[in-house]
């Protein structure tokens, strides 16, 4: 089974989250074809662009529960989207949640239709988002993330906008990317690389900093009692005990 869409028009290669019956939820085999399919785009001469997107009403859930990626696992793809040599773009026509926004920070540039929401539920089922943070705190606002990080609350398009988890949004997605491909296409290979090289410096430094402890955090939250009784409220469709 298939689980990441590839196809490509004029040097963009589109990638797609395409697991739609489990909300493209990242499990252990969806994050290893994802990292592989970029592993191909990135070798490709022909590849001027990653358009990463999806199929379904929801880009990611998050995590699968049932089959979560090992925690290395989520870090190294996310750090293999910052260190691509081609720009990455998503493109977003519905829901993101916890893991996905992690997806979402590690693009380039992130762009969304108006119907898109956003939720860091980490802390609904007793957990923290210790490996995303490696590229969305260097990237968005901090008090805003805060708010969002603590309450598990949900977020609108321009809400996202404001705090730096998108770049851009508007009622047609793909009207609000074409001037954005148009650009990367104009744009000579070698330059894209440097310069996103420069964007994305400091990002992996985080990386360099903050990624052993991070994903020794998750690794151990997740494995924690508070996170089987919240990931088995989740899945039977429940208030956790602590909820107040």
């Amino acid at each position: 089974m298939t689980l990441i869409g590839r196809t490509r028009a004029r040097g963009v290669e589109t990638l797609s989250l395409d697991v739609p019956e489990r909300r493209n939820a990242l499990s252990a085999a969806l994050v290893a074809e994802l990292a592989d399919a970029l592993t191909d785009a990135g070798r490709d001469g022909g590849v001027r662009a990653v358009v990463l997107t999806h199929t379904g009403n929801t880009f990611s859930a998050g995590a699968d529960l049932r089959d979560p990626p090992a925690p290395q696992d989520l870090t190294g793809l996310l750090k293999q989207l910052l260190e691509l040599p081609k720009p990455v773009v998503a493109r977003v026509t519905g829901h993101v949640r916890a893991g996905g926004l992690g997806l979402l920070g590690a693009c380039d540039i992130a762009a969304a239709s108006d119907a898109a929401t956003f939720a860091f539920t980490e802390v609904r089922i007793g957990v923290a988002p210790a490996v995303i943070s490696l590229p969305l705190l260097p990237r968005t606002d901090p008090r805003a993330l805060a708010r969002y990080y603590l309450t598990g609350e949900r977020l609108d398009a321009a809400e996202a906008v404001r705090t730096g988890l998108l770049t851009a949004y508007g009622e047609d997605v793909d009207e609000v990317l074409a001037p954005v491909l148009d650009g990367l296409r104009r744009a000579a290979p070698e330059a894209l690389a440097e310069t996103k090289r420069l964007l994305t410096a400091r990002v992996l430094e985080t990386f360099d900093r903050d990624a052993a402890d991070l994903t020794a955090l998750s690794a151990r939250l997740f494995s924690s009692a508070t996170a089987r009784e919240g990931m088995t409220a989740f899945l039977e469709r429940r208030d956790p005990e602590w909820t107040v």
